[in-house]
């Protein structure tokens, strides 16, 4: 597929300014300020992150993959956090979410035009989340936690496709880095617990509610993630990452799972932007879960 031609070319690309570069003494901000890093009072963190999923099969109620018409979802992910604390131990923020779809065979990149139709595509601010990133322990700079309340806020259509989950969404991410090898490596580990609040899909109302969006009400979303990085130079990275992710039924009558692999790329473009790219590939899943891929593009502002 072109886009992962592009990706990878792209990562190659972060990959040679990297060796290219001469290594310097000081930690840029790709290095120093991970997930696990909280900002300074008065820095700002905002990142603009792009992914597209897109996939041609899935599960059945089992395990066993099956050959679907290809389906693709956009999600921009908008990240805006500022430090408030003297003791760089409390970030503020607000998470912003728009989402593109399409179904029934349209292209990949067919989903960047934004329709909204209801029949085989759909598109719209999806949620707003308010957000505060903690570390806890004072003398533990690379553990931290980030907890989020995400509120649907886009139109609830009836009999109309899925454009996102129709629930509150209540997430907890726990990061921890540890960096080692003389500067070049890290090891990144996150793990999530989300919890979805709202309707079950089958008290809903079809007449006047979109079934299909209620699909994970009443449910616990669990994936853990790895990332081992390794850093040519200062202002670059390259990553390999796998995840295992749970949706736990506590209710819904619905349960999944799937296991990703990816790799991707970080670059700092200046002392304020960071470019990211990356590619995920779904390798096994159960119970109706889609075996796509995803290709992100990112670009980050530290100031």
């Amino acid at each position: 597929m072109k886009l992962t031609k592009n990706i990878f070319a792209l990562l190659v690309f972060i990959g040679a300014l990297g060796f290219a570069q001469d290594e310097e003494q000081t930690a840029s901000n790709v290095q120093t300020y991970t997930p696990s890093k909280l900002l300074k009072k008065g820095q700002w963190d905002i990142k603009f992150f792009n992914s597209i999923y897109t996939q041609t099969e899935q599960t059945d109620s089992g395990s066993k993959s099956q050959t679907i018409d290809r389906q693709t979802f956009f999600t921009n992910t908008t990240e805006i956090y500022t430090g408030v604390s003297n003791s760089s131990r409390i970030n503020l923020g607000l998470i912003v979410q728009t989402r593109a779809n399409t179904y029934d065979g349209a292209g990949a990149l067919d989903v960047l035009s934004f329709e909204d139709n209801t029949t085989d595509a759909r598109s719209g601010i999806a949620t707003l989340a308010p957000s505060i990133r903690v570390q806890p322990f004072k003398n533990v700079g690379n553990f931290s936690f980030t907890s989020s309340f995400y509120i649907p806020v886009f139109k609830d259509v009836p009999n109309a496709r899925y454009l996102d989950k129709r629930s509150y969404f209540w997430e907890t991410k726990f990061f921890y880095d540890k960096t080692f090898g003389s500067n070049k490596w890290q090891i990144f580990t996150e793990a999530d617990f989300g919890f979805n609040f709202g309707e079950k899909a089958t008290d809903a109302d079809p007449a006047t509610e979109n079934i299909d969006e209620r699909f994970a009400n009443n449910s616990m979303f669990v994936p853990l993630s790895a990332f081992l990085s390794y850093f040519p130079s200062s202002k670059s990275t390259i990553f390999i990452n796998t995840q295992q992710a749970f949706l736990v039924d506590l209710g819904n009558d619905f349960s999944q799972n799937y296991t990703q692999l990816g790799f991707g790329g970080k670059y700092q473009l200046t002392d304020v932007l960071n470019l990211e790219a990356s590619f995920g590939k779904i390798v096994r899943g159960s119970n109706f879960q889609g075996l796509g891929q995803t290709f992100s593009l990112g670009i980050r502002a530290l100031f």
